[in-house]
């Protein structure tokens, strides 16, 4: 069983798609990142994890999923964020409580890096999470609650998406992209319709330790 002292790593994909227009003003705007108001007023934002290889302590994390849906009322960067957490119902028991952790910021990484702005965690369930990657399109879809989808946005070559580096916490570079039609989130008495909406994709590489 993992401990309290473990360290954990893991390597992946991740995705988002939140509700401000392209491109969202969060990441690239005159303000410093995180400071600028979101194109909707509140920031209304899903995240999909696909675990390749991974490890928290003795605990192997191989091929598992999470997701993540996030409101802030305002900036992002003034905190006060509101954070439901979805973990892979094919986790064993250890699994199961090393993603909590993870990604609920508990044990460092990038999602503890942004703890101070979390005032409310909405909530950890366990349910049945599919993480598709094909091509430029990322989705993740749990039934009854979370179905995200996003391209990649248009670029002169067709062929290569348009990478934004130095940009965000999650990854050294994301690809810019686009909310498919019907991605969107309904859970905890609120609604989102992120279709056509601002997304990311990227590879990423996480580590922390408590």
């Amino acid at each position: 069983m993992a401990s309290a002292t473990d360290t954990w790593q893991f390597e992946g994909d991740y995705f988002e798609n939140c509700n401000c227009d392209v491109v969202c003003p969060c990441l690239f705007s005159p303000l410093p990142p995180f400071a600028s108001e979101p194109t909707a007023g509140a920031c209304e934002v899903g995240f999909g994890f696909h675990i390749d290889r991974g490890q928290f302590g003795s605990t192997r994390l191989d091929g598992l999923n999470a997701a993540l849906a996030v409101r802030t009322p305002g900036r992002m960067g003034e905190g006060n964020w509101s954070v439901a957490v979805y973990v892979d119902e094919r986790a064993d028991a250890d699994q199961n409580a090393a993603l909590q952790q993870i990604f609920t910021g508990q044990v460092g990484g990038p999602i503890g890096a942004l703890g101070p702005l979390i005032s409310t965690v909405l909530g950890v369930k366990t349910v049945p999470i599919t993480f598709g990657k094909e091509g430029k399109r990322r989705s993740i879809e749990i039934p009854g609650s979370m179905h995200f989808a996003v391209h990649a946005a248009p670029s002169l070559n067709p062929e290569r998406e348009i990478w934004a580096a130095n940009a965000h916490p999650f990854a050294e570079q994301v690809a810019m992209a686009v909310g498919d039609d019907g991605s969107g989130w309904e859970d905890y008495g609120m609604r989102w319709d992120n279709a056509g909406k601002n997304g990311h994709y990227a590879p990423i590489r996480w580590s922390g330790s408590r």
